[in-house]
């Protein structure tokens, strides 16, 4: 089994993270593949318009089988605001209160993936207004209390001040933030400080399709060789050594093996410090 982190709620969240958008009709039998071939963190949304969450619930049934149990899974999804939904596909009533959205987005979700509970929920992205992003937040911590979700957090989060502010007003702080990973926000470099200073795991997505750059440097292509890996477990490997956990959304079983092969190797603090100059 991959090695976990843990939470600064006492959530063990795998380093490594399946993720599940745009896989459509497909969804199920990745989800299931993933499953099976060792990934026990699996990211989604209730976001009909980009993920497919009850395809996911039916890879999981499928793919835990008898081995793995519901227990050895971290199971996160996302509310999405009115905003990202597809407006002939949303997943609650888009009339009703922003807390009762919340709370129907949640009860779908947990239809959609069979469980009783859910690891963590993230708010897909900020609210246009603090105001909006606190009510959102209350909801979800309400049903922290009530045990149905274990965690939360944020996704699609770049101003730091929004962060700040929003961890602290809350009462169950943020576990755990995911963003994208790319040069444009110079790698959010001061969010990830902020996360390492308050215990917040920093997920990262588009972690290799926004990154063709620092898959072809010469500093990744030589470990590369060296390690006999390819540059995105040279890579993949880099995030994890230093507190990052990546999501991967492979579609390719021999790709999916590659990623969960990562910690069988580990690289040098000086071979960390020149991917380090990269970003």
């Amino acid at each position: 089994m991959q090695p976990f982190i843990l939470s600064n709620n006492d959530v063990r969240v795998p380093r490594i993270i399946y993720g599940t958008a745009w896989k459509k009709s497909a969804t199920a039998g990745l989800v299931s593949l993933a499953v099976q071939n060792g990934f026990r963190g699996i990211d989604t949304a209730c976001q009909p318009k980009h993920y497919d969450e009850a395809g996911v619930g039916a890879g999981i049934a499928a793919g835990l089988g008898d081995g793995p149990t519901r227990t050895d899974l971290y199971l996160q999804t996302k509310f999405t605001s009115l905003s990202g939904q597809d407006p002939d596909r949303v997943p609650y009533d888009p009339k009703a209160l922003l807390t009762d959205q919340v709370a129907q987005s949640i009860s779908v979700s947990l239809q959609n993936l069979q469980t009783d509970y859910l690891d963590c929920v993230l708010l897909h992205s900020p609210m246009p207004t603090m105001a909006q992003t606190l009510s959102v937040w209350r909801a979800l911590e309400s049903l922290v209390k009530s045990k149905v979700i274990r965690q939360i957090g944020i996704s699609n989060c770049y101003d730091l001040k929004d962060l700040t502010t929003l961890y602290e007003a809350a009462r169950f702080k943020p576990a755990v933030i995911q963003n994208r990973f790319y040069a444009d926000t110079h790698y959010d470099k001061g969010i990830r400080a902020y996360c390492g200073q308050q215990q917040i795991i920093y997920q990262s997505f588009w972690t290799l399709s926004a990154n063709p750059h620092l898959l072809a440097s010469k500093t990744i292509t030589s470990l590369s060789s060296a390690y006999k890996r390819t540059p995105a477990q040279i890579l993949f490997r880099y995030l994890t050594q230093i507190g990052i956990v990546p999501l991967t959304g492979t579609k390719s079983e021999i790709h999916m093996r590659e990623d969960l092969a990562i910690f069988d190797f580990e690289l040098s603090i000086e071979e960390c410090r020149a991917i380090h100059e990269l970003l």
